[in-house]
């Protein structure tokens, strides 16, 4: 069985609590399923209403709530996004767990089911989700999370404008900062996204850095605290 956060046992006990999706904070009306100790995944009860179930839930019982529109499913920080990839059409949502802050194996899954997968439903960040990690979670496809209820979601929603532009590609940008540069991007777009990665770099601004070797250094990983 998957390793669960505790963060995600306190969200399946919370009824429409807020979650920030689609850059709003808005009402949550999904329940997030655990198997409990002593049951197992092909025998759980799976209730009416809007469910997000396990994985093992949803690949032990797929032939009886694989045809509701009203369940969706969720990735431990372990499981393989590809194990989805015969149901994406049909899954209206799909949350990754992230069992503590610096396990980053999350967003390589939801860089995956965007991109690779081409899934185009709701893709949501559960567990241990903070202001620092939401920029960076939609650059890979998130664009709904359930940060942790002792923070301010308010607060968190600011995150997701921490920065105005980004150098390195992503899921939402696929072209780097110095190709929009060269085809003809505003000053006021190259001035932003470079301060950006200076920030990042650790370099001064007034430092000159030529187009090879931003490229070079865009596909180094940026680790954040």
């Amino acid at each position: 069985m998957p390793h669960r956060s505790k963060s995600v046992c306190r969200l399946e006990k919370t009824h429409m609590r807020e979650i920030i999706k689609d850059k709003q904070v808005v009402q949550d009306d999904w329940t997030i399923l655990q198997v409990q100790e002593g049951e197992s995944p092909d025998s759980v009860a799976i209730a009416s209403g809007k469910i997000i179930v396990p994985l093992a839930v949803w690949q032990a019982q797929r032939s009886i709530i694989g045809t509701r529109s009203d369940v969706g499913v969720w990735l431990a920080s372990d499981e393989r996004p590809e194990t989805l990839k015969n149901d994406i059409a049909a899954l209206p949502i799909i949350a990754v767990d992230f069992p503590k802050f610096a396990d980053g194996r999350g967003y390589s899954i939801a860089y995956n089911l965007r991109a690779r997968l081409g899934f185009t439903g709701e893709l949501r960040a559960i567990g241990d989700v903070l202001r620092d990690q939401l920029f960076y979670m939609q650059r890979v496809g998130f664009n709904a999370f359930a940060t942790r209820p002792d923070r301010n979601i308010h607060d968190a929603l600011k995150g997701l404008t921490d920065f105005s532009d980004s150098y390195q590609t992503s899921w939402d940008q696929k072209t780097p900062l110095f190709r929009r540069k060269s085809s003809g991007s505003s000053d006021s777009q190259q001035t932003s996204a470079l301060t950006v990665f200076n920030s990042v770099a650790g370099r001064s601004t007034d430092d000159n850095m030529s187009p090879r070797e931003m490229s070079k250094y865009s596909s180094s990983k940026i680790v954040t605290d």
